[in-house]
């Protein structure tokens, strides 16, 4: 597969995006990441801002037990905090990996919640006029996406082990859902913008236990790395190499 690149990136510019479904272990993946890759700062997903009680009420329970209801809602709140966290991080000079983004919550979770039936008509016009001006006009993209693949099934066993309170009403039905929409935002590219068309995208199979099987990690490790020196990062020494393959 190709890689290639633009140089619409301010100088210093180097934000690249986790992406992945629910329970692919993104912040865990994170977490490894930055033990292991000393030059990279990380942001984690503000997960407290929707889980627990920030705004009065646990926003992620409420959508997950009545979508209808408070789709609007939640996905409002996503765009504004990842907005939010987008603005901040693309005006600093370092080497930063962002959990997740409004690239994601608008292709995927909100696309979904409107093809499901959860946002009005009304109200996915309203959030795609907000979200569309805002990703055209102030939010930069990013340099690269890491996308965490992981098969929906595996994703949902994931998510029974670690026993989150707001993840109790999940269904598979809903993960092959939002995986699906990952594959067209960040494997096939169907309906983005042109410009993110043009991001590179590393694509590292996360169906493998990760957290406890250190070689496995060694793998993905050595991929990002790769990864973020061809697109442009400056990265200490580092002793091992590994092959991988970027899609585009």
């Amino acid at each position: 597969m190709s890689t290639r690149f633009d140089n619409q990136h301010k100088r210093g510019y180097f934000m690249y995006i986790i992406e992945g479904n629910i329970g692919v272990g993104k912040s865990t993946f994170l977490r490894l990441v930055s033990k292991q890759l000393s030059d990279v700062n990380v942001v984690f997903e503000p997960l407290n801002k929707w889980q627990n009680t920030a705004y009065g009420k646990g926003l992620l329970t409420n959508f997950y037990e009545e979508p209808k209801r408070w789709a609007y809602t939640f996905e409002l709140l996503t765009m504004i905090c990842r907005v939010q966290d987008h603005l901040i991080e693309q005006k600093k000079e370092k080497l930063t990996l962002v959990e997740r983004s409004i690239y994601s919550g608008y292709y995927c979770f909100a696309y979904n919640s409107h093809k499901q039936g959860f946002l009005t008509e009304l109200e996915w016009n309203m959030y795609q006029q907000w979200c569309s001006r805002i990703m055209l006009c102030k939010c930069l993209p990013p340099q690269g996406f890491i996308y965490l693949r992981v098969q929906p099934e595996i994703a949902f066993e994931r998510i029974k082990k670690r026993n989150r309170h707001a993840e109790k009403t999940l269904s598979l039905t809903y993960l092959k859902q939002i995986h699906a929409r990952h594959e067209s935002l960040l494997v096939k590219k169907e309906g983005v913008l042109p410009q993110l068309k043009r991001v590179p995208v590393l694509v590292l199979d996360c169906n493998q236990e990760f957290l406890r099987n250190p070689a496995q990690m060694h793998k993905h490790i050595h991929a990002i790395r790769a990864f973020l020196l061809q697109t442009g990062a400056t990265l200490s020494p580092y002793q091992h190499q590994h092959n991988h393959q970027i899609s585009v």
